[in-house]
């Protein structure tokens, strides 16, 4: 098996040291940083992505396997830099204000990770000024928000309408998910994707900077 499909095989495991060790033998051997990151670390979140949509897996076997990319990440990440590689996009992810629900959150932005995006975590009970400000800040291409609480769906809608007051409402491809959050709640407040899952988001929001 080559170095690549194990750190794959650790990574779909959730085995975070041995992910790290990998990866750092594979520089020593002069594997391409590049082919680290796709065909080694993304390739598994890839299958553990799928697995989850397909109920064979659950949350916290993603968490497992999502601190493994973490930790295969936070030695390649100095390497991809030097050999110039572009993430896909920049995703801004954070709950809505008055949300304090994270599970959900933090599944998105390792799936968003392991389809190739920078992600910036903004965390929880995020105010729609704060959305707007760290999208700004960090020239994102795609603003995700999550709501867990029927009562904090409304906040969705108040960041999209800051959006479209501040005139940068194109600027960006909006997606909101969360267990109360439905199509037609998307439609209904103006963003462009709902989606019913991580895994989902990952693949959507990919589909969608790509056709930007």
């Amino acid at each position: 098996m080559s170095i690549l499909n194990e750190i794959s095989e650790y990574l779909q495991k959730g085995r975070a040291k041995n992910v790290k060790a990998l990866v750092q033998q594979a520089l020593e051997e002069g594997v391409n940083p590049k082919d680290i990151l796709n065909e080694g670390l993304l390739s598994g979140m890839t299958v553990i992505g799928g697995r989850f949509k397909r109920n064979e897996v659950f949350v916290p076997e993603v968490l497992v396997a999502a601190r493994a990319l973490n930790a295969g990440l936070s030695i390649l990440e100095p390497k991809l830099i030097e050999v110039g590689n572009e993430p896909i996009g920049k995703a801004i992810v954070g709950t809505v204000q008055g949300d304090l629900h994270d599970i959900g959150k933090n599944l998105v932005v390792m799936m968003l990770k392991g389809a190739g995006f920078d992600v910036v975590d903004i965390g929880i009970d995020v105010a729609p000024e704060t959305f707007l400000q760290k999208a700004e800040e960090e020239n994102a291409d795609i603003i995700c928000m999550s709501a867990l609480l029927t009562t904090t769906m409304g906040k969705m809608k108040e960041n999209i309408d800051l959006l479209k007051e501040k005139n940068v409402r194109d600027k960006y491809i909006v997606m909101v998910g969360g267990a109360p959050v439905n199509e037609e709640f998307a439609e209904e407040i103006g963003a462009d994707y709902y989606t019913p899952d991580a895994a989902t988001a990952a693949e959507v929001a990919k589909r969608a900077v790509t056709a930007a």
